[in-house]
């Protein structure tokens, strides 16, 4: 067999080649990861893309999708929605549904501890709760005062209606209208919304609510 010799220059030129190829492709790996990006703003919600199978068929003429002989459907009935809205901090949220609204004020930013004493800054956002019944234009409003299960109950009871009158109080200056009724109430420990076994439970659940019915449209 007869051993064919290619020229030093021939060499030089494939190997030069051949490098060339690698960093390209080196290349395109390293640059090519660092243009992907994720797609911000998908056509649908993850999860809820289309798939390819059929839709589950229904049987019309299936004896249980049919009322009972003498049976009748129920009344419609509009589901009443809520809506809820709460600072960052926690100290005040704010429920709305559609016959009410109601807003919740930890007690921490109304009263000192074990105090039914209001603060400064607790007589503005009780200012700012007042111009919200104004413009429901309401004239029922509860106030009612919870504590958490500290202490004993019967002092709980006290407090949470001490508080309660204090932000009632408040409230009969700003909106200053005879027409205005309230219904004051304190439940102490009764109706928590969060865990008493923790102390960031146990501070939710130290609130004066303030609810009032909203405006008919």
């Amino acid at each position: 067999m007869t051993a064919t010799r290619i020229p030093a220059r021939a060499r030089t030129s494939r190997l030069a080649l051949t490098l060339t190829a690698a960093t390209v492709i080196v290349a395109t790996n390293i640059y090519g990861a660092v243009t992907a990006h994720a797609d911000e703003s998908p056509s649908v919600p993850p999860g809820t893309e289309a798939t390819a199978s059929a839709p589950v068929e229904v049987d019309p003429n299936d004896p249980d999708l049919k009322l009972p002989d003498g049976a009748s459907l129920a009344e419609p009935k509009v589901l009443d929605i809520k809506q809820v809205v709460e600072d960052q901090s926690g100290d005040e949220r704010r429920e709305d549904t559609n016959a009410d609204v109601k807003f919740a004020l930890q007690a921490e930013v109304l009263f000192g501890k074990d105090s039914a004493k209001l603060s400064a800054q607790a007589k503005a956002r009780i200012s700012a709760i007042a111009e919200e019944i104004k413009t429901q234009n309401a004239t029922k409003i509860r106030v009612f005062g919870f504590t958490d299960n500290l202490g004993s109950s019967a002092h709980g009871d006290v407090l949470s209606k001490q508080r309660a009158n204090a932000v009632q109080e408040v409230l009969d200056q700003e909106l200053n209208d005879s027409n205005v009724t309230y219904e004051v109430r304190g439940y102490g420990e009764q109706y928590p919304i969060a865990d008493n076994s923790t102390e960031a439970g146990r501070k939710k659940n130290r609130r004066v609510e303030v609810s009032f019915p909203r405006t008919e449209s």
